[in-house]
């Protein structure tokens, strides 16, 4: 089992990045991929979870441990796979998720792509009382945008990304669209418009 990898961020797209350690590219999905997009081509430590079953073997990476255990956590959960746990983690900020979870609000947990009514109650019939050890302030800036100047050519290629990574975590055309039109109108970077429209989601 691996714990983390050290490498070189080598490629960002909406489902994953590469990382290249000692001339090997280890291709590694992430809650939000593009977190990664400022640090091409600098080092890097993510935390591994390989997930194997019969049909597929695929590497699931971690900016934290924390993040890392609530992920295996989720996994536990029946009817939550790894796309399904990766989309709450990008799209929640962790405390809220744990706040649902122990106040069994499932109405926020039904916000998440892929859960539906039955699979909220089955996560908080399994973990309800099993996360306080992974509640430190990991991801406390999950919804914040910061002051960076985005150049205004890179603006659409950035919404384009931003849009493309919402559908890789599970969100509808029609629930992208609703949000659409409030983020058009700002310039920022693709992490900063995934932030932003993950906080519109859960909404």
């Amino acid at each position: 089992m691996f714990e983390f990898i050290k490498g070189t961020v080598e490629f960002v797209c909406p489902e994953y990045i590469v990382i290249e350690n000692n001339g090997l590219g280890f291709q590694i999905s992430t809650p939000n991929p593009f977190i990664y997009s400022s640090k091409i081509k600098q080092n890097v430590i993510i935390y591994l979870f390989q997930y194997v079953r019969e049909d597929i073997i695929a590497l699931y990476g971690f900016e934290t441990r924390e993040e890392k255990s609530l992920f295996t956590k989720l996994l536990s959960v029946s009817g939550i796979g790894p796309k399904g746990a990766l989309a709450i983690l990008a799209s929640g900020e962790v405390q809220q998720v744990v706040q649902a979870i122990e106040q069994e609000d499932e109405s926020f947990l039904v916000k998440f792509p892929g859960v539906g009514k039955k699979t909220a109650r089955q996560m908080i019939l399994d973990l309800k009382g099993k996360l306080q050890n992974i509640v430190p302030d990991f991801f406390p800036n999950l919804f914040n945008v910061d002051d960076r100047t985005i150049p205004v050519q890179a603006d659409t290629v950035a919404f384009e990304e931003a849009i493309l990574a919402l559908k890789a975590l599970g969100y509808t055309d029609k629930e992208i669209k609703k949000i659409s039109p409030d983020l058009r109108n700002e310039q920022l970077s693709t992490d900063q418009y995934i932030k932003k429209a993950l906080q519109r989601l859960l909404k």
